[in-house]
């Protein structure tokens, strides 16, 4: 079918509209293009428009395209026109923090937008997101436009000649996302991630699609998530409201939360900071469904980019069932050659300390004190912690730690990740590490005046990557995984170039299990380890910066997440009420659904069901109450999943693997144990600059590195002057607990610059290697 399009009524090349405000709803008004766009320098001829546009060189009229050609031409360019046109985003990119500085000072901030706050997409970010907006929107206007011309099911991109894709994407501005990369010789990580490798240097940078280990499932087959259409069938059932699986399976009383007695609560805050690390899907900025009409804040239609969570009857906490929790889809990538919505990461996907630095050169030097000279991060100049840093205050001077600071005008924190305030202890994380970098560069500058003030910030940032690395691999995932982790994650054998470390799509939901590990409050302990009063309820310490800054800073959240347990993950009380009905409620009297939300966010991104990923790790598929009662163990718990889907396909993942047992040892599910191990082995293989691999660092270097630990971080940081040893491990104080002086230091002597002695003995060389490897492994294994 491609390359002939039909003839499309009223659409022939002299009748084309080459002008936007020719297009319905558009006359007399050429203010809405805005600054920037097309204006009033739109050429005089509806040809010379189009191939102006679509990039392509002018054609005299003997040479002009076919009649049939020019139907789909001119069709192409009412589409394009009218897709920046029906996108507000040069007025949204104001409307947005416009909108929250208003609403903040009327007091009237929704958890929607205090959502967006850090969901927003920054610097480059925008540009690729605005890009690919520009392009599902242009593709959805043509399908709706050749609907009447065309019988029986299609998709636009059947219509369409590779050519004519092609123009497209260059008329969105796609094509800028594909720009060929020039990889300079460096012995240091780029910021965005690009020319990690060098076969193709864009694989696991910022600002590119997810990965897909499956085929998207879009109603569709394009973009329309699962569940859009109401009464529609998959397997012939339909899906159930999110809101209904969240009130029936992941709902439960106070009273029967659990803690976990083997796993500490910074088991789960150090889940939280590395999957900032890694993934960031920012949400589509436009807030005005792209066909006009009311703000998605305020209506439950469903209408792009507004795909609402509607409440379902007798819920137990919306009474109004016209009530809808907003939600708004996440921003697509522009995927030169394919149309099928992909989902951009607006972070590098390598585990390289970018939630400190950034993903962003833009943002990576906002973040440096280049007056330093010394290879410093830039730290607060309004307040400390008892004479250690703070990270700077954020650029915006209304935002929600504003409204939650009251009368003390707190605003929020600057970092790598735009999500550093969201949750106190989370904060605490990115200010101990921005202190760490800091105490690295001095320390490497004292070794090597010489060095200036570029080498200083980037052998800093080497050595905090690799720590994070060596945390994450050595002492977090074999906790997480269990018995199954030397299955999933063998024995490192060096970089691989054929290895994706692309983050994938499913990902970003399964490694949201620690949701289901956060408990209801959020502890404080004094420096003898004794409970500082009262507890502070999760609900209300969302962006409550002020709290750091006003109230001791981060030495007692941090003692808190050493010696208090996470909450125990079981099927019978799964996420806390304060994540369930009050994430963000502060602000407004409906707070957002967690658990809703990923399961609304898992069909937006057009994952496919539960027994599809149980197929794809090699596990069993389920295909019937029996069947799945012995997968979970628990033939209860599997009548209410089938009561709800009607069969475990349609199981949306983040709910199907959660509920699974734990594996051996473990804190998740064989499923979840597959999908998270699989993503970190990629990771690591695919890492030209793991820490591991040889050239990265010297063998000395590998060495001293293989001797750090978490605990030796807060030590080195804080004021804080004893541990646990076991950091990731329940340990009720002092049951655990070291003093600083008996964790081992990390020696930057090995980073001392020094001349190779003259004359040195290659066998020797070698001997010193061997030793070295030895030393490696051995302080490895001890610290483990």
């Amino acid at each position: 079918m491609a390359g002939t399009p039909p003839t499309v009524p009223g659409c022939s090349q002299p009748q084309c509209p080459a002008w936007p405000w020719a297009l319905p709803g558009i006359q007399g008004q050429p203010q809405l293009l805005g600054p920037g766009s097309f204006g009033d320098s739109l050429p005089a001829s509806p040809s010379a428009a189009l191939w102006r546009l679509l990039g392509a060189p002018l054609a005299s009229p003997s040479a002009s395209p076919s009649v049939q050609t020019w139907d789909m031409l001119c069709l192409m360019l009412r589409s394009v026109t009218a897709a920046f046109l029906t996108l507000p985003h040069f007025r949204f990119w104001v409307l947005v923090p416009c909108s929250i500085k208003k609403n903040l000072q009327s007091n009237a901030l929704t958890p929607a937008e205090l959502l967006r706050y850090f969901k927003q997409p920054v610097e480059g970010t925008r540009a690729a997101v605005r890009a690919a907006d520009y392009l599902q929107n242009t593709l959805s206007l043509l399908q709706e436009r050749l609907r009447g011309a065309v019988r029986g099911n299609f998709n636009v991109t059947d219509l369409l000649t590779p050519a004519q894709l092609g123009m497209i994407f260059k008329a969105t501005g796609c094509d800028q996302q594909d720009k060929k990369i020039n990889c300079a010789s460096s012995g240091y990580r780029t910021i965005t991630g690009e020319c990690n490798n060098r076969r193709n240097p864009s694989l696991g940078a910022s600002n590119r699609a997810l990965a897909r280990w499956l085929p998207a499932e879009y109603e569709d087959g394009m973009s329309v998530p699962r569940g859009w259409t109401e009464g529609r069938r998959y397997s012939g059932f339909p899906l159930p409201l999110v809101r209904q699986v969240s009130n029936d399976i992941v709902r439960f009383p106070p009273q029967q939360l659990q803690m976990d007695q083997q796993r500490s609560l910074m088991f789960m805050q150090w889940g939280q900071f590395i999957d900032h690390d890694l993934d960031f899907s920012p949400e589509t900025p436009a807030r005005v469904p792209f066909a006009g009409g009311t703000d998605c804040d305020t209506s439950c239609a469903k209408k792009p980019p507004c795909f609402p969570i509607q409440i379902p009857p007798n819920d137990p906490r919306i009474t109004n069932r016209r009530d809808c929790l907003p939600f708004f889809r996440s921003a697509p990538a522009c995927t030169p050659g394919r149309v099928i919505r992909e989902q951009i990461n607006a972070l590098s996907s390598f585990l390289d300390g970018s939630v400190v630095y950034g993903s962003e050169v833009a943002v990576a030097e906002r973040l440096r004190d280049r007056s330093s000279r010394r290879g410093l991060l830039a730290v607060n100049h309004n307040f400390t912690d008892r004479g250690r840093a703070y990270m700077p205050f954020g650029p915006m001077r209304k935002e929600p730690c504003l409204k939650a600071s009251g009368a003390a005008r707190i605003p929020c924190f600057f970092a790598g990740d735009t999500r550093a305030s969201e949750m106190l202890e989370l904060a605490c994380m990115h200010t101990l590490f921005l202190r760490e970098h800091n105490r690295l560069a001095g320390k490497l500058q004292s070794l090597n005046p010489h060095w200036n003030d570029e080498r200083l910030y980037q052998e800093a940032r080497k050595i905090l990557g690799a720590m994070i690395q060596i945390i994450t691999y050595r002492d977090y995932l074999p906790l997480l995984l269990g018995h199954s982790f030397q299955r999933l994650i063998p024995r490192y054998r060096g970089y691989n170039e054929s290895v994706d470390p692309r983050i994938s799509n499913v990902f970003t939901l399964a490694f949201r299990f620690a949701h289901a590990s956060v408990p209801p409050t959020v502890g404080r302990l004094d420096k003898y380890y004794r409970p500082i009063t009262p507890e502070i309820q999760l609900r209300t310490s969302f962006f409550a910066i002020w709290r750091i800054i006003q109230e001791g800073g981060i030495d007692p959240y941090l003692r808190s997440l050493m010696a208090r347990p996470a909450k125990l993950m079981t099927q019978q009380q799964m996420v806390v009420g304060e994540l369930r009905d009050g994430l963000f409620e502060q602000v407004e009297r409906i707070g957002f659904d967690l658990a809703a939300l990923n399961m609304q966010r898992s069909r937006d991104h057009g994952l496919p069901g539960y027994n599809s990923w149980r197929k794809f790790c090699g596990l069993s598929q389920p295909s019937g109450v029996k069947s799945l009662g012995r997968v979970l163990r628990n033939q209860k718990l599997a009548r209410k999943f089938l009561r709800l889907y009607g069969t475990p396909k349609n199981i949306d993942i983040w709910i199907g693997a959660l509920a699974e047992p734990f594996v051996n040892r473990g804190r998740v599910g064989p499923l979840m144990a597959c999908l998270i191990g699989t993503q970190f082995r990629n990771i690591r293989d695919g890492d030209r600059f793991w820490w591991q691999n040889p050239g990265v660092f010297t063998p000395r270097q590998r060495c001293s590195l293989a001797k750090i630990s978490l605990s030796r971080i807060i030590c080195d940081n804080t004021h804080i002057t004893k541990v646990s040893r076991n950091i990731f491990r329940a340990n009720r104080y002092p049951h655990g607990f070291v003093s600083c002086s008996r964790i081992p230091k990390l020696d930057l002597r090995a980073w001392k610059a020094t001349a190779f002695p003259e004359g040195w003995s290659p066998g020797i060389k070698e001997l010193r290697e061997v030793m070295s490897k030895i030393c490696e492994i051995t302080q490895y294994h001890k610290a483990k």
